[in-house]
């Protein structure tokens, strides 16, 4: 992703640096590998620095509280204009209630996700992986489509999918590709909402089928988008990109800049393990600030700050650090048992944009 391992820490960016200061590594000992101790003593918590605003404690010399008549306190960085932090921003029930939404509903058709480029759309990938089913390809030159096979419109050479049972996926002398759904659940790395974004192209496509942001989501979205919004204008959720980060995963730094209006924010919303998050400058020389993402906190980034490169190096699945048992204890019942399962070593990451 980076080139060659070879290069020395004289020739990397400052931002590079700062990703691989915190990414995972693990050591080998004797027995297991162990994940490579990690400092983070210069991680901004954003969950401490709340507790300390609410005491009326001064605040760290590079943060300040925001101003407003937003109902929670709001952090800014005072080198990154633009630049807004809501800790603990959505309640428990949110949580739980976007983490269903992002696992089991925004993942459908027509959204897109990056299996579309291998299988198509697939439609309930999380119930298929909750029931222990297999994606199976079909033979190309069948004309024998049922109403549950994916396929591409307007190819008949590119292969069709559909789920089966497990037990059934393995027959004697079966040579199908197949692949486990609860696999696929796994693989899952982002999925898009509204407009579709053409990753190829960088762009948004608006001629690809798509359907509107749940309205709850949007109104979420504009409620917290409220502190980062130029005076008397309102924010127009139109797309949105959701994130699926594994143990090991990153984000590595970017730009979000195919929107049109910079001045809106993108709101993006953190669920599930905790992560770090780093925020560089306009160059990637530039050393970026590490901060901690927890489930349930809100960033903003407009204006000046949409310029800066930003990504995720890390994101903590250990029990220690995971601080997710409030997730836990909520998902415990029979109903949930599955989404805790993939809770306990995922993070999830929405973040919604105004593209015109």
């Amino acid at each position: 992703m980076y080139g060659s391992e070879t290069v020395t820490d004289l020739e990397r960016t400052a931002f590079r640096k700062a990703e691989k200061k915190y990414k995972l590594y693990y050591d080998q000992t004797k027995k297991k590998k162990q994940p490579r101790p990690v400092d983070l003593s210069e991680v901004i918590d954003f969950k401490s620095i709340l507790e300390s605003h609410n005491r009326k404690d001064e605040l760290p010399p590079q943060v300040s509280a925001l101003e407003s008549d937003f109902e929670q306190p709001v952090f800014c960085l005072k080198k990154r204009p633009g630049f807004y932090f809501i800790p603990g921003a959505l309640s428990i029930e949110e949580q739980c209630q976007w983490l269903r939404e992002s696992l089991k509903s925004f993942p459908q058709p027509p959204n897109r996700t990056n299996h579309n480029a291998i299988y198509g759309p697939i439609q309930d990938l999380f119930v298929a992986a909750k029931e222990g089913k297999v994606l199976v390809e079909e033979e190309s030159s069948s004309r024998n489509l049922d109403s549950n096979t994916n396929y591409i419109l307007g190819n008949i050479n590119i292969p069709r999918w559909k789920f089966v049972e497990e037990r059934g996926a393995s027959t004697g002398g079966d040579t199908r590709k197949s692949e486990l759904a609860s696999i696929l659940l796994r693989k899952l790395r982002w999925s898009t909402l509204g407009l579709q974004f053409d990753w190829s192209k960088r762009s948004y496509d608006v001629s690809l089928p798509h359907n509107k942001i749940p309205d709850a989501l949007s109104q979420l979205a504009k409620k917290m988008a409220a502190p980062a919004m130029p005076l008397g204008e309102e924010f127009w959720p139109e797309a949105a990109i959701v994130n699926y980060f594994g143990l090991g995963d990153m984000l590595g730094g970017h730009l979000d800049d195919m929107e049109a209006d910079w001045s809106k924010p993108i709101v993006s919303m953190s669920l599930g393990c905790k992560a770090i998050f780093l925020l560089g400058g306009k160059s990637r020389e530039d050393p970026p600030t590490a901060m901690f993402l927890r489930s349930g906190d809100v960033v903003l980034m407009a204006g000046e700050a949409r310029e800066c490169f930003h990504g995720v190096p890390r994101i903590f699945t250990d029990e220690e650090n995971a601080e997710i048992t409030p997730l836990e204890l909520r998902f415990s019942d029979a109903d949930g048992l599955y989404y805790l399962e993939y809770i306990k070593s995922s993070r999830v990451n929405i973040n919604i944009r105004q593209v015109f």
